[in-house]
């Protein structure tokens, strides 16, 4: 039986998730259903199937620490770590994962999951990948199929035709997001299943029409990883030749077109989190209907999400979504959350950061919280994980005071090195080099406050970077 690589895609921005889920911080990081991220589970539940290797990860080159870090948090090895420089759908995404998998000359089975859905029965979604290999190794381009429990206008359907081999059947059609009407015709006829964005074939079969059905795409992906250059635990593709790329996803290019595209039915209790509404069904509820996440006291309340970082108290509500982060508070009706995307569109438009980033940023060596501001200065609390360092640095526009609270610093400035510890302070002046490492074995946690006449993270000259950021923000 030939190898399975999973081909686990982490592009998305997760922007109906607003304020939880950001554009630098998208939802398939986030614990939004258990304890564990949407990434994290993802990447745990394909374990047991047979002849399984290590997961091949595609990501937005901006999200590569944040994905190799949740991945080593639950224990899992990736194969590789390959880099987007910019979004180009799943098409693109999953030739790259191709073609780096036949590298070597061997010719595995991809099995391609999202990274941000959730799957309630894994033992079921475990049995269809299994029930799927046969159709797969004959060359098949098997998509899973998600058996409908309502009808929803939200998702892409699959109609199925007769059958292909065992539990298989050969595609008929793929039907664009119905309107409720027809979305009810489809579910009562039972010919129809939701288009899950997962898929089991062969590396080869699927390069094979990728070239015959959309050839630029085939040829720019080709070229993308031909110039490719590892970087620590990335593969950066050639940026230029993948910026060329046409954006297609992989229903267009080449489900939509092929001969060989079956579909396996399956019940998983599968849904793709596209909105607070439907978080809200996959999660546990009161009697009263009501998901409440942290500090929350409802009284009188029905069918709400209400997800709190601080208390929130609710009476004589139904059917709202209220969701409170350290910068922003949602409130929404359920039946219109997906119209949050018109926020998130309005902040981009009014030139504010909240559709991008949290108050607090994660970097690869810790994070920041930017606590206060006003004109001429800023204050952050910065934590440093153990044996990490910030870039060697300098500002022009402005100069800052650090104060560690918690771990020893390691501190370059100018010419001189020399550890703080905690209640201890060091002045950096404008355009002075300076570089905090924190050499201990705990996390080092420090005010940093800054002045000046300008204060955007974009001022800031990289000389030294162990992560590769030289010249670049982040």
């Amino acid at each position: 039986m030939s190898s399975i690589v999973p081909v686990i895609l982490s592009g998305g921005s997760g922007t109906r998730l607003w304020p939880q889920s950001r554009e630098a911080y998208p939802k398939q990081f986030l614990p939004l259903v258990d304890d564990l991220t949407l990434l994290q589970n993802t990447a745990r539940r394909i374990d047991g199937l047979p002849g399984l290797v290590a997961p091949l990860l595609i990501c937005n080159e901006e999200h590569r620490f944040m994905v190799a870090e949740q991945l080593r948090i639950c224990g899992v090895q990736s194969s590789a770590i390959l880099l987007e420089p910019v979004g180009r759908n799943t098409a693109p995404a999953v030739a790259l994962a191709a073609l780096h998998a036949c590298a070597d000359g061997s010719d595995p089975l991809l099995l391609v999951l999202p990274a941000d859905h959730v799957i309630q029965d894994e033992n079921a979604f475990r049995a269809a990948v299994v029930a799927a290999l046969p159709a797969a190794e004959a060359g098949r381009l098997i998509t899973f199929g998600i058996v409908p429990t309502a009808a929803e206008t939200g998702y892409g359907y699959i109609r199925a035709g007769g059958a292909a081999e065992g539990s298989v059947r050969s595609v008929d059609r793929f039907v664009e997001k119905p309107d409720r009407e027809t979305a009810e015709r489809y579910v009562t006829s039972g010919e129809y299943y939701w288009n899950s964005g997962m898929f089991l074939f062969r590396a080869s079969v699927f390069l094979a029409e990728l070239e015959a059905h959309a050839p630029q795409i085939f040829t720019a992906c080709r070229a993308a990883l031909q110039g490719a250059k590892s970087d620590a635990d990335f593969i950066r593709v050639d940026a230029e030749a993948f910026s060329a790329c046409p954006s297609d996803s992989i229903d267009y290019a080449i489900m939509e077109k092929t001969r060989a595209a079956a579909v396996l039915p399956l019940a998983c209790g599968w849904n793709d989190v596209g909105s607070w509404s439907a978080l809200w069904e996959v999660c546990n509820r009161d009697p009263d209907g009501n998901v409440a996440c942290g500090d929350v006291i409802s009284v009188d309340s029905h069918g709400c999400y209400v997800r709190a970082g601080r208390l929130i108290a609710t009476v004589g509500v139904s059917d709202l979504v209220i969701v409170d982060t350290d910068d922003a508070v949602l409130v929404a009706h359920k039946d219109r959350v997906q119209e949050v995307k018109r926020v998130v569109a309005q902040l981009k438009s009014g030139g504010r950061s909240e559709w991008k980033h949290h108050r607090k940023v994660y970097r690869p060596w810790g994070a920041y919280d930017s606590i206060d501001a006003e004109d001429r200065f800023q204050v952050k609390r910065i934590t440093v994980r153990p044996g990490a360092a910030l870039s060697l640095q300098m500002h022009h526009h402005r100069a800052e005071h650090w104060i560690v609270v918690k771990g020893t610093a390691r501190i370059t400035r100018g010419d001189e090195v020399f550890l703080l510890s905690e209640n201890q302070s060091t002045y950096i002046p404008l355009g002075i080099t300076h570089r905090l490492e924190n050499p201990g074995r705990i996390p080092l946690e420090l005010i940093e406050v800054q002045s000046g006449a300008y204060l955007g993270e974009d001022d800031i000259v990289r000389f030294e970077d162990v992560y590769g950021r030289q010249g670049t923000q982040g």
